[in-house]
């Protein structure tokens, strides 16, 4: 059977993941450990946006905004307005492409001062999404082990992730505690997903204006390369924390087919640079879609 293939082969790759497409047209769907809860890092973004979005189109806030950033802040990340050296104003829209987009932390606490994460939490059940929790803002992501050690020594951090786990999913670093930290698995994100791609309670426009942000991701190095065509679109969000590389994302053919992808995964390599174990992600999705395509 196929996904017992994949799963001899994650797991001589020593990767553990939860994985599930779903056919929007049809509701068929195929998956290997979908219910399996992670702790979800940058993912958080996707309802987020859609918090944001909703209050956006009840009036409750005002795209045009400025919302003034300082340098220095608590927040930090690869890039974005935490590279920023000199105060700024950014507006609320623009905060949402920010967030979405190049995946800016900053941006994202920013949002998050505006709607908090039980907020962001009560509106995914108003829609009826079950499965993801939102507990804390980005900034707590910026507390793990290994913003404590040096760039040659990322690998005691990644070790730590990988042994500190418990049977009940719970763990030593908060951020990886499913009970702790943001969390989802992959059945719950394909949900939220399909909520956007094929609404029924969130406002059309809502759902549009996000999906259109996925569209624009430019952090596309992980489900991309298996989905990105000429005769096709891809539109998702990543979120990567120690050893916990996720990607979620709907393909659209131009012949109407459309897949909704999830794709939750934990390395027990300790290393930050894993492309093998990447393209492995990407591969195992491919394959998924490709067999639930076949039949």
């Amino acid at each position: 059977m196929i996904t017992q293939r994949l799963q001899t082969e994650l797991d001589q790759a020593k990767l553990h993941a939860s994985l599930l497409v779903r056919d929007l047209n049809t509701g068929h769907e195929i998956g290997i450990q979908p219910d399996t809860e992670y702790a979800t890092s940058s993912l958080v973004k996707v309802p987020l946006a859609l918090a944001t979005l909703q209050r956006l189109h009840h009036g409750e806030l005002d795209g045009a905004t400025p919302i003034r950033i300082e340098p220095g802040g608590p927040t930090t990340g690869p890039l974005g307005l935490s590279r920023f050296r000199h105060p700024t104003t950014v507006a609320i829209d623009d905060l949402l492409y920010l967030a979405m987009c190049v995946s800016d932390n900053v941006a994202a606490d920013a949002l998050f001062d505006l709607t908090p994460p039980a907020h962001v939490t009560r509106t995914l059940h108003e829609h009826h999404i079950h499965g993801i929790t939102v507990r804390h803002r980005v900034r707590d992501l910026n507390e793990t082990p290994a913003e404590r050690l040096a760039p040659d020594e990322t690998h005691l951090a990644h070790t730590l992730a990988i042994q500190a786990q418990t049977a009940g999913r719970g763990h030593r670093i908060p951020q990886l505690d499913v009970t702790l930290a943001n969390s989802g698995s992959a059945r719950a994100h394909v949900d939220l997903l399909q909520a956007l791609w094929k609404p029924t309670t969130i406002h059309p426009d809502v759902a549009a204006r996000l999906r259109a942000l996925m569209a624009d991701n430019v952090v596309r190095h992980r489900l991309a390369p298996e989905f990105s065509t000429d005769a096709s679109t891809w539109s998702s969000k990543t979120g990567s924390v120690l050893n916990h590389r996720h990607e979620i994302g709907v393909v659209e053919h131009r012949n109407g087919e459309a897949y909704a992808i999830a794709a939750l995964t934990a390395s027990h390599v300790p290393a930050r640079q894993q492309p093998a174990t990447e393209a492995l992600i990407g591969r195992a999705a491919r394959i998924l879609r490709d067999h639930l395509r076949a039949n």
